[in-house]
Parts: structure tokens; sequence; C-alpha cells
């Protein structure tokens, strides 16, 4: 990751100016991308000093509901890359008198136009989509709308030359889009070195740590902490009742655990969203009883789509230690507030992925962090 912050914007590199759009729910992270990337730009030996790359944009809305987007810079020329959160329920509009949270299609809609209100102008546009819309609809078990592929499709046609985004459900998804860049990245190091920071008296080696997938589905992100941590790997994969559907999925009966021992030791859960948090509080009862110590939960996405209650009362339970999660998509107000959430900054590593792309860089060194892991590693041990 370090080369890029040494030479960025060099003139050998440097392409198309560049300019950047944040959606609605997207403002935040925007801004400190760009803090990052103006510290940088500066450093030019050109002269010019530049405040901001983020291009004043709006995205209002008519009484019924109806949006629109409108661009009030120019985009002519530009290498564009247009940040959207589909994930913030945040964002709310007025419709008929009423207010309304933004749903995924809603920030989906003004993402498409948004790119229809830059009418072709830019020289190349990216969209940075850290929660991928429809990424969990990602295939067929029956008769079923293709939500993810359809979604990719339709910014191809629009002209948008690469998706960029972070722990997609299932990245096979980009086989729909063989011809559009589709770049999957990992918070792996960013979540170690949260935790660590916050935590600096756990032992990151295989006699004190050892990380456990919560399904089958997990298995590959878990692998993964093991093998450049040194640690041993356990997995829960669920038996679910596959003759009833509750809340559109099949109920979990059971949590059926496969390895070694987890006595004594602490543990480390990676998954790729928090939705429910019905699971996982599940498995840290289960590992608890099998004589668990402390539990550390890593989720790309905290999403708590039903509040923090039964983790407060859970963490006051003892069942966990901490939610190590990221600041990519919308967290709900309370769940900043508690004392078990440590929270991941990755508006560098954006900042870092948004200027390689605009120099014509590779992007191999940021997509595989294990050299940084390496290093966090090497510190600690000091």
């Amino acid at each position: 990751m370090t080369p890029f912050s040494e030479n960025i914007f060099q003139e050998e590199f440097y392409t198309s100016p560049m300019g950047i759009i944040a959606l609605d729910g997207a403002t935040e992270l925007a801004a400190k991308i760009d803090k990052y990337l103006v510290a940088w730009a500066n450093k030019k030996s050109d002269g010019v000093k530049r405040e901001t790359f983020i291009i004043d944009s709006a995205y209002p809305r008519f009484t019924t509901g109806d949006g629109k987007a409108i661009i009030n810079e120019t985009v002519r020329g530009k290498d564009l890359y247009i940040i959207a959160d589909v994930g913030n329920h945040g964002c709310t509009y007025n419709m008929y008198g009423k207010e309304h949270c933004m749903s995924p299609d809603e920030h989906f809609a003004d993402l498409k136009r948004v790119i229809s209100a830059a009418g072709g102008k830019p020289s190349r546009i990216t969209v940075i989509m850290p929660i991928l819309y429809g990424g969990r609809q990602h295939r067929r078990n029956s008769r079923e709308s293709l939500d993810c592929a359809m979604m990719l499709q339709e910014l191809e046609s629009m002209g948008v030359r690469d998706i960029i985004t972070f722990d997609a459900h299932d990245p096979r998804v980009q086989n729909s889009v063989p011809l559009m860049g589709f770049d999957n990245f990992f918070p792996t190091y960013q979540i170690l070195k949260a935790m660590h920071k916050r935590f600096p008296d756990v032992q990151l080696d295989k006699d004190h740590l050892m990380v456990v997938s919560p399904d089958e589905g997990a298995m590959a992100r878990n692998i993964y902490y093991a093998s450049v941590l040194g640690l041993d790997l356990g997995m829960f994969y669920k038996r679910r009742d596959y003759a009833n559907i509750v809340n559109g999925r099949n109920p979990i009966v059971a949590h059926e655990y496969i390895g070694s021992s987890v006595m004594g030791m602490d543990i480390f859960v990676a998954d790729d969203i928090i939705a429910t948090g019905d699971s996982v509080l599940k498995l840290a009862r289960e590992l608890k009883e099998k004589g668990a110590n402390n539990i550390f939960f890593a989720a790309t996405f905290a999403l708590f789509t039903e509040g923090v209650d039964k983790f407060q009362k859970a963490y006051e339970d003892g069942l966990f230690t901490a939610v190590l999660s990221t600041n990519l998509t919308y967290r709900i107000p309370e769940l900043k507030k508690c004392e078990w959430f440590v929270e991941a900054d990755l508006s560098k590593y954006i900042a870092y992925i948004i200027s390689a792309c605009n120099s014509n860089q590779s992007v191999s060194s940021l997509l595989e962090p294990h050299s940084k892991i390496n290093e966090l590693l090497g510190r600690i041990k000091k």
C-alpha cells in the first residue's frame, strides 16, 4: 500500500483530471477519502493547490417521490469516481407528507441518475460500491430474480468501466460482466490493526488465539485469517429446517461444531455482514459452553437490522468481547455508542485504490494485504 503515497499523481502515470461524486449517504466517507487525495496531490511540484476533488451534486425529490440527479460542475474529460452506499437507510426523503427511509433500490436509482446526468462526458467512470447492491441475491435456487447480475449489466450498458467493492457475498457474480473491471477488496489488515489497537494484550499466536468460521459460506475468509496468522481453524455448519421459510430464509435448527478444542482459547470469528445477529450470538453461546475465552466477531458490514439491544445484553452476560467492523456502510447511531464496537477506518485504503487507478498503476499489492499483515505481526512481536 505504501508505494502509492510516495508516487501519487506523478506526471508519467497521471491520466485524466480526477473527480469524485458522492451520492447521498456516502458523503462522510467521501470527505475522508478526499482529504487524503488532496494532501497527496498538493505534494506535487506543479505549484497547483487543490482544495477538493469532490464534484458538487444534488439529488432532490418531488413530493410525489420522483427523484433526479443534478451535477453542478463540469465532468467533461474527468476520470470520475462515484461513491455509493446502497445500504444507507439513514437517508430520508418526504413523499406525500411522510418521511421515508431510502432503500437500496432508491440508492441504485440515484446512481443511475447521476451517471445519466454526466451525459457521457467523463473520460472514464468507476463506481465505488462498498456493499454490493443485490449482493445477497447472487444466484438462483428456484425461479427467482438475479438482482446483482442485472445491476452489473445495467451499469456496464451505461458506460461504467470499473466496479470497486468490498467483501462481495459471492464475487463470482462478476462473471455476468466479463468485459467490465471488477475489483473485490477485503479489510483484513485494517480489522486486525483495529483489534490490536483496542486489545493490545490479545496474543495473535496459535497457543492463545483460534479462528472459527460461523458457517461453510464464510470458510474462505476465515481460512485466510487462519493462514496469514498461523492459527488453528474450526467451523460451525448450520442445520436448517428446509421444510419452512421464516422471513425469507430457512430457519436454523442447530449449529454443529467441527474442529479442535476451544477450551481456554480466544476466538476470532469473521463474516461479511452482521444483519440480525441471531446466528453469531447462538455461536457465541455454544463457544462459551465449550470453554472459550474472549470472542471477537469481525464483519465487513455491521448492519444490525434489529438494533443493538440483544447484543448489549449478550455483552453484559459475557458472551463476547467485541464486534470489529468498518465504516464502509451506514452504522446506526446507537451502534457507534457501544463500548464493544470497534471500527476500522477504510478511507485511506480507498484513497490508495483511487490514486492507483487514476495513475494507471497496478492494484495487485492493494488486493493482497499479506505483506502489511506480516509487518503488523512483526511490530507486535517487538
